[in-house]
């Protein structure tokens, strides 16, 4: 199995007035498809930045990032949309619903802008992931009706409901009680097992840690450590560029 994605010495600077601020420093990994992947860090190490790149939500200042055989850095803005709502699904931590729509609507943007299914099978994919998620009963409630473990479930649903080839997730569960936390880890597991999606997450919770196959640890925008969490064996190779 190949890789989905790839990174070679990729670095992102940030401009704030006159001050540069270097948020990721030379890094390098591999990351197989099908993994269940966790990366750790202090705030400030560039797990967020990190997540970007690999989501195409941004671009390296320096070296080369592929996702799913295509180098983002020489790839238009339409063609990163493009590349993001085809292949990858994005859990935020400040959840970016949208307020004007329904639990429902949310979950089935993705689909419609996607233009691939009909109706039916739009909401067969939505009512059966709001059902997984436990928000069957929040059908027609808007984002601001909602608590913020309830938005958490909203965004995860979304994030799987076009059955991404990869889905990352910056703290899927910090909103979440354990319970809920662990039937939200439970799903992924299964989907990971079942349709080799590929699962990076961006957290501080143990418990997802512990889940994952392999555990990446940054520090000061540089990756310091990857080694395997819970298999025997780390399943993608990683270094840090000197």
């Amino acid at each position: 199995m190949g890789n989905i994605v790839s990174m070679i010495d990729a670095a992102k600077e940030y401009r704030l007035g006159k001050v540069s601020v270097l948020a990721l420093r030379g890094v390098s990994l591999n990351i197989e498809q099908g993994e269940f992947l966790s990366i750790a860090g202090p705030s400030g190490s560039g797990k967020t930045t990190l997540l970007n790149l690999i989501g195409c939500v941004d671009v390296p200042s320096r070296g080369t990032v592929e996702v799913d055989g295509r180098n983002v850095g020489d790839l238009q803005d339409r063609e990163l949309t493009r590349l993001r709502l085809e292949t990858i699904g994005f859990i935020f931590q400040s959840f970016n619903l949208v307020n004007v729509l329904d639990v429902y609507r949310n979950v089935e943007l993705p689909l419609l802008l996607q233009h691939r299914l009909g109706r039916r099978e739009r909401r067969d994919r939505v009512v059966e992931l709001l059902g997984r998620v436990g928000l069957l009963d929040f059908l027609k409630h808007r984002p601001g009706e909602l608590s913020g473990g309830q938005r958490q479930r909203v965004a995860i649903a979304r994030a799987l409901v076009t059955r991404p080839k990869l889905v990352l997730a910056d703290e899927p569960t910090a909103n979440l009680d354990s319970a809920t936390g662990q039937k939200i880890l439970d799903l992924m597991k299964e989907l990971n097992r079942t349709n080799e999606t590929t699962f990076i997450f961006s957290t501080h919770d143990p418990n997802v840690m512990a889940s994952a196959a392999r555990l990446v640890r940054l520090a000061d925008g540089r990756l310091v450590e990857s080694v395997p969490a819970s298999s025997p064996a780390p399943r993608a190779e990683a270094r840090t560029s000197p």
